[in-house]
């Protein structure tokens, strides 16, 4: 998922800041009218996973076209693997997929799944089926040839080349196996793409999103994407994945995609949403029109149905951090692709993405940045170019934060996939309560799964395992903490070696025990889950043991936010409107202050005085 926007160097709007360097000049080709504003839509993978089929794709188009086509919304995208007829939600079948794939080594559409596609028909007909509905179609891929047609050696259409003249086995995702890496300086690479991106553009599809090409950076296939895109004549929006895009490739991603991720995976995770606003603060001078940075897809509604992570479930955002993340997805100017099954939605979702004042921001605002970081107060700022109104929007992302690893009974070193477990032996006598934490190592990486292993309490020869125990609470950075697997449903697995016992979750958590009485000791094995430990680059973790409550105080339930009104460009006052609930809140004059919930977020328009 990705996004980019027109950046101008203007007085009106430095506030005071250092103006960024980078020159929003990046030559633009046809592709960047394709996608004049930030696209907005719908994918399958935060509901569905793998595993989606061609009525619920439907079931969601219907949704669209009924309730949020006249709003902006039109890209429907069928997500991952959709040419597996037997793959599996919660995780990918690699043991034994029913790989449904044509002659010239492109895969198709498994019948199972997408009864339309039979007979050759590939996508096609639900390509006809949402344009008929004013929408638009989009498909997922991953990078490279599929592994099946190197194997079988399968043509590569219009050359008397083979599959396996033009892969390598060196960058292979780590993650899913389906694809070997082109190489493309290799005669074939580019009509493999070219016969790819054919089929694509005769089924209609208007919109690719390539996995597997932003992390690392595969500058080389993004080219041969590029080319074969412009070739077939038709308007596929290209959209790379997943992120974080190296900045140093901001000025090729914007003359080659339409949109490029600046995160992993996101999901309804606090933690994850708090860590946007700095990335969105360094990605915010690379938008342009037709060439968006994007923050990922939208995690609300109704989620997990059978997706990769957690069980089916509404999001766990709060209503304030729902409102947190469309202020600063729209001022950000982030694509919109919402992930949550749209016919599952609540008149509350519903009324978030319908918006009116909220999307004419995420449309047609100009020159957005971060106006300050005061700790973990946060402004935004843009134009309306039409009227010369300022927009402005303010976070309250403070928290109540935890007590320093030197507070704790006992601390891990940070591991990592190259060191991925420790041990850890904590002496507990009289305590009441345990205090489990995992926290992220500092690379700010999102695959942070963590184990802890066969937790045992002691007292000389008396043992109980902790994790037949109920714990009083516990939080994930995403998922749920859960008994005897993994964070993601899978076996808990460190360094190869599989667990029965043990407690699995994600940095940042905290799970907190009320202790039996009697027992002196508390060891574990400690690691970094398989899970996390195979994606590109790992993560990095740190486990804690606390025996008294490791949260400092709470800071209050709302602050105000002050701004400066002339730093803004009203020395005599303004008028400001709240543009959630359009609301006029009446004349300012020297200083905007309004006060603003933790987790919440102030969206304004102001106004000069008439």
């Amino acid at each position: 998922m990705s996004h980019l926007r027109n950046f101008i160097l203007g007085s009106a709007w430095a506030l005071g800041s250092t103006a960024p360097t980078f020159a929003q000049t990046a030559p633009k080709t046809d592709f960047h009218q394709w996608a004049p504003t930030p696209p907005m839509g719908w994918n399958s993978w935060d509901c569905y996973g793998p595993t989606v089929t061609e009525a619920e794709t439907k079931a969601n188009a219907d949704y669209m076209a009924k309730n949020l086509k006249s709003s902006g919304w039109e890209y429907v995208v069928v997500d991952i693997r959709w040419y597996v007829g037997n793959d599996t939600a919660h995780g990918y079948n690699e043991k034994d997929p029913d790989w449904n794939i044509d002659a010239y080594g492109r895969f198709v559409p498994a019948p199972n799944r997408f009864p339309s596609a039979a007979g050759g028909k590939g996508f096609r007909p639900l390509a006809n089926y949402l344009h008929a509905k004013g929408l638009k179609f989009g498909i997922h891929l991953m990078r490279g040839v599929p592994v099946i047609a190197v194997q079988r050696k399968l043509p590569i259409k219009g050359t008397r080349l083979t599959a396996a003249d033009i892969y390598s086995p060196d960058g292979q995702a780590g993650w899913l196996h389906d694809m070997y890496t082109v190489v493309p300086t290799r005669p074939g690479a580019q009509q493999y793409y070219n016969a790819l991106f054919e089929l694509y553009a005769a089924w209609g599809v208007d919109f690719v999103k390539v996995d597997d090409l932003s992390e690392p950076y595969h500058a080389g296939e993004i080219e041969l994407i590029r080319k074969a895109i412009d070739r077939t004549g038709r308007k596929i929006v290209f959209s790379m994945s997943p992120g974080e895009t190296p900045l140093a490739d901001a000025r090729h991603a914007q003359q080659h995609a339409n949109l490029w991720r600046t995160v992993g995976d996101f999901w309804d995770s606090w933690e994850q949403l708090k860590e946007h606003f700095a990335v969105c603060a360094r990605w915010a001078p690379y938008i342009m029109p037709g060439a968006w940075p994007d923050a990922d897809m939208l995690p609300l509604g109704r989620l997990g149905i059978r997706a990769e992570r957690g069980d089916d479930r509404q999001t766990r955002f709060t209503p304030d951090e729902q409102r947190t993340l469309l202020t600063l997805w729209s001022i950000f100017r982030s694509p919109l692709i919402f992930g949550g099954d749209l016919p599952s939605n609540t008149p509350a979702t519903l009324a978030l993405l319908t918006n009116p004042r909220v999307l004419a921001v995420h449309r047609a605002s100009t020159h957005n940045r971060q106006l300050f970081r005061r700790g973990d107060l946060v402004g935004w700022v843009a134009d309306d170019p039409k009227t010369g109104d300022r927009f402005l929007a303010l976070f309250n992302a403070q928290d109540q934060d935890l007590a320093p690893a030197s507070a704790a009974a006992a601390a891990s070193p940070i591991l990592t996939r190259q060191g991925p477990q420790a041990k850890l032996d904590v002496d507990i006598t009289g305590a009441q309560k345990l205090y489990l934490n995992v926290r992220d190592g500092g690379d700010g990486n999102a695959w942070d799964h963590a184990d802890w292993l066969s937790p045992t309490l002691s007292n000389g020869p008396q043992t109980l395992a902790l994790s037949t125990l109920v714990w009083q609470s516990a939080t994930a950075g995403w998922g749920q903490p859960q008994a005897n697997k993994s964070v993601s449903g899978g076996p808990l697995t460190v360094a190869g070696q599989p667990y029965a016992a043990g407690i699995g979750t994600h940095a940042n958590s905290l799970i907190e025990y009320v202790l039996p009485a009697g027992y002196t000791r508390f060891q574990t094995t400690v690691g970094l889950d398989q899970a996390g430990a195979v994606q590109n680059t790992g993560g990095t973790v740190q486990f804690l043991v606390f025996t008294r409550p490791p949260l400092l105080p709470a800071p209050p339930d709302s602050v105000r936010v002050p701004v400066t009104l002339a730093a803004l460009g009203f020395a005599t006052g303004c008028t400001v409107q709240d543009l959630w609930s359009g609301r006029t809140l009446g004349p300012a004059a020297g200083e905007f202050a309004p006060y603003v919930r933790r987790h919440a977020a102030g969206f304004y328009r102001l106004s000069a005085k008439k």
